[in-house]
């Protein structure tokens, strides 16, 4: 019988998200995944679990192996030693919308129960309290990529919202539903990581609560929903970070802390 490996309590939100992150990796092969966390969980999965992962960025950079952490999706870092780099409309013509990415990393300040996503506005769309950096290539990511996850810092009503302010990226279930010659190759948002826990999209498409992170309620999680969440009948407790991904992250990929925060 083997020892377990060391565990500690002593972790930030953000390393939280980006090892759960990283262990849904597994198994994966081309990532479309951006600046920040997703960048994190990806390299910290070629570390641990997913040596040939390959990480495709927006700027047309392919099979990315920078010799540091970009600290944009143009640092000049990313060029070093990748893959290929192309152009736009090869990009999203050929690798996106020719079904060669298996998840879609994507983040927003508002998502609701199917996974649409708002990226662009909160509150009235000709006079917002705020105006939002807006879609970038993510529409066209939820339709395209096999599966999206999503990784979120905050987990609240104001965040999980019953009624988008905007619908900036919607679900491809309900894109089809809306206007049934739309065609989407993806199965849209599967999974979303939150500093609560994680919730996983059921048959109908619908995000429901299948695990809580350790001192977490599923209480809690419902309470900081702002739409009447599904509960999974057997909810888990996600495992923290071991001290060997902590040390990772720490020390090898981000010891700067870039990122980490």
């Amino acid at each position: 019988m083997t020892d377990a490996p060391p565990r500690t309590r002593a972790h930030t939100t953000s390393e939280l998200l980006t090892v759960l992150s990283a262990r849904h990796l597994r198994g994966k092969r081309r990532v479309f995944a951006g600046i920040g966390l997703p960048t994190l969980a990806v390299t910290l999965a070629r570390a641990t679990t997913s040596p040939d992962l390959e990480q495709v960025y927006e700027s047309g950079v392919c099979g990315a192996h920078p010799p540091r952490l970009p600290e944009t999706i143009g640092d000049a870092p990313l060029a070093t030693g990748a893959e290929a780099i192309l152009g736009m409309h090869a990009l999203f013509g050929y690798v996106l919308q020719g079904g060669y990415l298996d998840v879609g990393f994507l983040g927003a300040a508002q998502i609701d129960r199917f996974g649409s996503l708002n990226s662009t506005v909160i509150g009235d769309y000709a006079t917002p309290a705020a105006r939002l950096p807006g879609a970038g290539g993510a529409t066209e990511v939820m339709a395209n990529a096999d599966e999206i996850f999503v990784v979120l810092r905050r987990h609240d009503p104001r965040s999980f919202v019953d009624r988008l302010d905007f619908t900036t990226s919607p679900a491809p279930s309900v894109a089809r539903r809306a206007e049934p010659r739309v065609r989407t190759r993806g199965r849209g948002v599967t999974t979303v990581i939150t500093p609560l826990g994680v919730l996983t999209a059921d048959a109908d498409g619908e995000l429901c609560l299948t695990a809580t992170h350790p001192g977490v309620s599923v209480e809690q999680v419902v309470a900081a929903t702002g739409w009447r969440l599904r509960v999974a009948e057997n909810v888990t407790v996600t495992e923290p970070p071991t001290a060997a991904e902590l040390d990772l992250l720490r020390t090898t990929i981000d010891p700067t802390r870039v990122y980490l925060r």
